[in-house]
C-alpha cells in the first residue's frame, strides 16, 4: 500500500519554531513535504505554486497571521484545512474565535503532542467534506440530466404513489404534462384526479384494473386508452408504461411514461379495417367467380350442348336406309345450319365474356369498342377521347384496365342514373390515365363506405395490386368522376409514382 506524502504549508513561524514542528510531525510518523514562509507577500504565490494538504499557521506576527490566513482562504474559496498551532505560551483563550473563523484546531506549541492526531482528524474531515460535496455535484448533474431528458420527451414522465389507504399521488410530473395534457405539472401533482377526469369512461375501467394488478404482482403497468383535453375536439390515444417499486413506507411507487400513440394507434386500425375489408372483398370476389362458372357452365350446357343434342337429333333420321325425297335432306340441311350457327353465336359470346377478343386490337380499340357497346345496351351516350392512337401494353395490364373500366361502366348502369358518359384514355411519362365522368346523381362519400361497395373496393385493389391508383370524385346531383392511373411497367415503378404531380388530378 502506498503510503500518502503530505503537502504542508507553515505559516508565520521562525525557522527555530518551523524545525520544532517538523521534527514533531517526524516523531509522529507523518510522510510530508513542508514549505515555510514568513513573508505576507508569499502567501498568494505559495498558494497557487502548489496544492496544500494542510496549513499551519502562527497567531503571533502581526501582518501574517492566522486571522489573515483564515481570511485569504475564504475571500478565494480555497477549501485547505487550517490548523492554528500558537508560539504564545499559554493563551487558549483566542481558540474559540480562531475555531469560528475557519480553523480545524488551536493547539498551544508548548502541547503539540496532539498535533499529529488533530492533522490526522483534520484530514478525514476534508475527505469525507469533499466526499459529501462531490456526491452533490454528481446528484445535481444527475438531476440536470434527468430533467434535459424528461423535457426532450415527446412525452409525459411521472411518478405516481398509491398509498396504502387508496390515495394517489404524483411526487414528480414532468413540463410534457402541458403538451399532452394541457395541465400544468404543479396543478397534476395538487390535483392527482385532474388525469383519471381526462380518461373516457369507457377506457377508465381497463385503466383501474391494470394499475391494481401491477400493484399486487408488481408488474409492469402497461394501458392503452383514450383521453379528451379540454377545448379539444379531438380525442387522443396515450400509452402509459410504467415500473412498480416498494417505496420506504411500504406504498407502490410507479416510475414510468405516457406517450402520445395516437398517430399509430389509428393507423393500427386502419389497418384492422383494411384487412377486414379485404377479406369482405376476397369472400366476395370469390362468389362472383363461382357464380360466373355456374353462369359459364349453364350456358354451355343449355345453350352449346341442347344445340349439338337437336343436331344430332336432326342427323339421325339421315342415317337410317329408308329412302327419303329430297325435300327431306334439304330441309334437315337448313335446320342444321342455322342450328350450326347458333353454336357459333354462343361460342363467340361466351369467348366474348372470358376475353374479348377486341383486346388483340389494342387497349385503345377495346376501350372504344366497349364504349360503344355500352351505349348500344344501355341508351347512355358514351363518347370516348384517346390522343393516340395505340397505346403499348402487356397482356396482363391490358385486361387489367379493361376490366377496371367494365366495372366502371356497370356501376353508371346501375347506381348514377347518368344520360351521357364521357372517357378519356391517355398514355403519359409511362403512365396509362384512364378518366370516366357521368353526369348522374353523383357518388357521396357514404356510398363509397358502405358494406356493400365491393365494386369500388374491388377496382382500387386492382389498381393497387399494378402500383397504381384509383379515386373517386362525387358532385352531388351534378357528377361522378373515377380517375385510374396505373404505371406501364406495373410493379416495378410503383416507386416512381408521384400523387398528385399528374396532370389527371389537376
Amino acid at each position: 500500500m502506498t503510503i500518502k506524502t503530505l503537502k504542508i504549508l507553515l505559516v508565520g513561524y521562525t525557522a527555530d519554531h518551523a524545525r520544532q514542528i517538523c521534527t514533531m510531525l517526524k516523531q509522529g510518523e507523518l510522510h510530508f513535504h513542508s514549505e515555510f514562509i514568513n513573508d505576507v507577500s508569499a502567501l498568494p504565490k505559495a498558494l497557487v505554486e502548489c496544492s496544500w494538504d494542510i496549513i499551519l499557521s502562527d497567531d503571533v506576527t502581526p501582518d501574517l497571521g492566522a486571522i489573515q490566513v483564515l481570511s485569504y482562504l475564504a475571500k478565494h474559496h480555497l477549501t485547505i484545512p487550517v490548523i492554528i498551532v500558537s508560539s504564545r505560551e499559554s493563551d487558549e483563550t483566542l481558540a474559540e474565535r480562531y475555531m469560528k473563523a475557519g480553523a480545524q484546531d488551536f493547539i498551544l506549541m508548548a502541547r503539540m503532542a496532539r498535533l499529529v492526531p488533530a492533522i490526522q482528524r483534520s484530514l478525514k474531515q476534508m475527505e469525507t467534506v469533499q466526499h459529501i460535496r462531490e456526491t452533490q455535484l454528481a446528484l445535481q448533474k444527475s438531476e440536470a440530466r434527468f430533467r434535459a431528458i424528461a423535457s426532450n420527451l415527446p412525452g409525459l414522465v411521472f411518478q405516481f404513489l398509491l398509498n396504502h389507504d387508496g390515495t394517489r399521488i404524483f411526487p414528480y410530473v414532468s413540463e410534457g404534462s402541458v403538451m399532452l395534457l394541457g395541465i400544468l405539472p404543479t396543478a397534476l401533482m395538487a390535483q392527482p384526479e385532474l388525469f383519471t377526469d381526462l380518461i373516457l369512461p369507457e377506457d377508465r375501467v381497463a385503466y383501474e384494473e391494470l394499475m391494481f394488478a401491477s400493484a399486487k404482482h408488481f408488474s409492469t403497468w402497461n394501458w392503452e386508452g383514450r383521453i379528451q383535453v379540454k377545448s379539444d375536439p379531438d380525442i387522443k390515444w396515450v400509452g402509459l408504461r410504467a415500473t412498480p417499486r416498494r417505496s420506504l413506507n411500504g406504498a407502490v411507487l410507479w416510475d414510468g411514461i405516457v406517450m402520445n400513440i395516437t398517430r399509430n394507434k389509428l393507423a393500427e386500425i386502419e389497418i384492422a379495417r383494411s384487412h377486414a375489408q379485404l377479406a369482405e372483398l376476397s369472400s366476395y370476389l370469390q362468389k362472383v367467380k363461382e357464380h360466373e362458372r355456374a353462369r359459364i357452365a349453364r350456358e354451355i350446357h343449355d345453350d352449346i350442348g341442347g344445340t349439338l343434342t337437336a343436331i344430332k337429333c336432326e342427323l339421325l333420321p339421315c342415317m337410317d336406309t329408308k329412302p327419303r325425297k329430297p325435300d327431306f335432306y334439304r330441309q334437315k340441311a337448313v335446320s342444321i345450319e342455322e342450328l350450326v350457327d347458333y353454336v357459333i353465336d354462343s361460342t363467340r359470346r361466351i369467348s366474348m365474356d372470358l376475353r374479348p377478343g377486341v383486346l388483340d386490337f389494342g387497349i385503345v380499340a377495346a376501350i372504344e369498342w366497349q364504349a360503344k357497346e355500352f351505349s348500344k345496351r344501355t341508351d347512355i351516350a358514351c363518347q370516348f377521347s384517346c390522343e393516340q392512337d395505340d397505346i403499348p401494353l402487356d397482356a396482363d395490364l391490358a385486361i387489367a384496365i379493361f376490366r377496371i373500366f367494365q366495372e366502371i361502366l356497370t356501376n353508371i348502369s346501375k347506381h348514377a342514373s347518368a344520360s351521357r358518359v364521357d372517357v378519356r384514355l391517355s398514355e403519359y411519362d409511362n403512365w396509362v390515365h384512364l378518366e370516366a365522368s357521368d353526369n348522374g346523381r353523383g357518388i357521396t362519400d357514404a356510398d363509397m363506405k358502405k358494406t356493400g361497395s365491393f365494386g369500388i373496393r374491388g377496382m382500387r385493389e386492382r389498381c393497387q395490386q399494378l402500383g397504381g391508383d384509383l379515386r373517386v370524385y362525387g358532385v352531388p346531383g351534378q357528377e361522378t368522376r373515377v380517375v385510374v392511373q396505373i404505371p406501364v411497367a406495373g410493379k416495378v415503378q410503383s416507386s416512381k409514382k408521384i400523387a398528385g404531380s399528374s396532370p389527371v388530378w389537376q
